[in-house]
Order: C-alpha cells, then structure tokens, then sequence
C-alpha cells in the first residue's frame, strides 16, 4: 500500500435510512470513492481509521468503487476502547454477546447492498466485514445481492469462540448460496487471541463438514489480528500481502468475469 491514504473527505457522503425486518429504523453515513464493481467495505472495531482508508485505496486502484458504511465511531483515526463503548450503546443495532442470532445491524446491510446493486445495474456487490463485522459477510452471502464476500478475522461472539453470530436459519441460507455462487474467503492469523482455532473448526463445522469448500479459510502464521489493515505488511511475499492480493483477484473473478 502506498504512503498516505486518501482522506475521507475525497469521499462522497450520503446518508443511507432502512427499517429493518427488526421493526427499527436505522441510518448511517455513506462514503464512496472509485467507480467500478462495487465493494461494500465494513469497518472492525478500532474504527475507520487509515489503515482502512488505505485498504479502500488499494480496492479503488484495483477497479472497485469503494462504499464504507460509518456504523460508529471517529473518522479517520482509531480507538478501541472508545469504539467499544459506543457499539455497547448501540444495542439495537449490534448484540455483541448473542450466539446463534444475528445482530439486527446486519439486516441494515442487506438492505445497503441491494440498494447499491440496483442503484448501479450491477449484478451484484462484494463485501468485507473485520472483526467485529466479519460475521456479517457470512451471512450477507446468503443475500441474492452479495455476490463475493470477504470474512477477516470475525471475532462475534467474543466470548464465545465455539459459535457463530449467526442463527441456524442464516446459516443454512448462506449455506446454499455458496454451492451456487462458489466459496468465500476466510481470512485469519493462526494464533489470533479474538478469532481463534475454535472460531474456525466452528465455521468449518458449519460449512464445510460435508466435504464441500464452501469457506476457504486462509491463515496467516503469527499471532496478529487485522489481517487487511493494521497488521498489514505492504511488501512483496508478506503473508498479509499475498492474503490482500487473493481477495482481489477473487473480487475480480467474481464481480467482473468478463475482464
């Protein structure tokens, strides 16, 4: 990645409102840049910081439009313990603690990428969810609109590395969507404190325990975390740059097969 990321405020701004099937009405900021297929970018917990601004950087020279929810927190710049208060008082949105239950934000993005989808003529979108949002790309794939997605180290439920943030009905949707659209990409660090072994036999256990790729899990050696932003390494051979370069030429296949 280059030095110097493009700053939020060459980004466009929109304000996207939905009710969710929750019975809630929820609204958050929208940034956009690039043009291209699009790719719905959902930050993790220490924020949108710029380390994720150069993540969208490198989806933008690669031919993506980048679309960034803001769910919480400064622009910018990164502050766990801040953000994770702020999610803790956002508990209609996020469930953080629930297993086996999807957190009601996640209805929200769905209702985001068909608007993208169809707002653009696209076929489709692609998404990436870190962390504290990377359960929601598993279960977004089960969406008619999502059509390549991208799980970073996901981390829900925190406490409970057994299970998934997810409920057994999305679970099996996402299932079935990924024998007709091919396997997502599960990236993690072999010895990561907040997505652990446990995390991935789970997910393996959820989809895969037929025989079937459904998730192709890529890990990382080491005891990092984020493996696209603020564990990154731009050099050529790195793990983390060889794990970016995978999802890139993922999104290409998937969201622009004719190129």
């Amino acid at each position: 990645m280059k030095n110097g990321a493009t700053q939020i405020s060459h980004y466009s701004r929109t304000r996207f409102e939905a009710q969710t099937s929750y019975g809630d009405t929820i609204s958050h900021d929208i940034y956009r840049r690039g043009a291209g297929a699009p790719v719905v970018l959902l930050q993790e917990l220490p924020g949108i910081g710029q380390e994720t601004l150069l993540l969208a950087d490198e989806l933008v020279h690669a031919g993506f439009e980048v679309v960034m929810p803001h769910l919480f927190g400064p622009l910018g710049k990164t502050s766990i313990a801040g953000n994770l208060a702020r999610v803790l008082c956002l508990r209609r949105e996020f469930h953080l603690m629930s297993r086996d239950r999807s957190s009601p934000i996640t209805d929200w993005i769905r209702l985001l990428c068909r608007h993208i989808r169809d707002e653009l003529g696209s076929d489709g979108v692609g998404i990436i969810g870190m962390c504290l949002t990377g359960n929601f790309a598993i279960q977004l794939i089960g969406d008619e609109s999502v059509i390549a997605a991208v799980a970073s180290q996901p981390a829900m439920p925190f406490f409970t590395q057994g299970a998934l943030h997810m409920s057994p009905a999305d679970i099996d949707k996402s299932r079935q969507a990924l024998d007709s659209k091919g396997p997502m990409r599960l990236l993690r660090f072999e010895n990561d404190p907040l997505c652990t072994e446990a995390k991935s036999a789970c997910v393996h256990r959820a989809f895969n325990d037929d025989g079937v790729d459904r998730v192709q899990e890529i890990t990382l050696p080491g005891k990092g975390h984020s493996v696209l932003t603020l564990d990154f390494v731009d050099k050529t051979g790195h793990p983390t740059r060889d794990a970016l370069n995978n999802v890139i030429e993922y999104f290409t296949r998937q969201l622009k097969p004719s190129t």
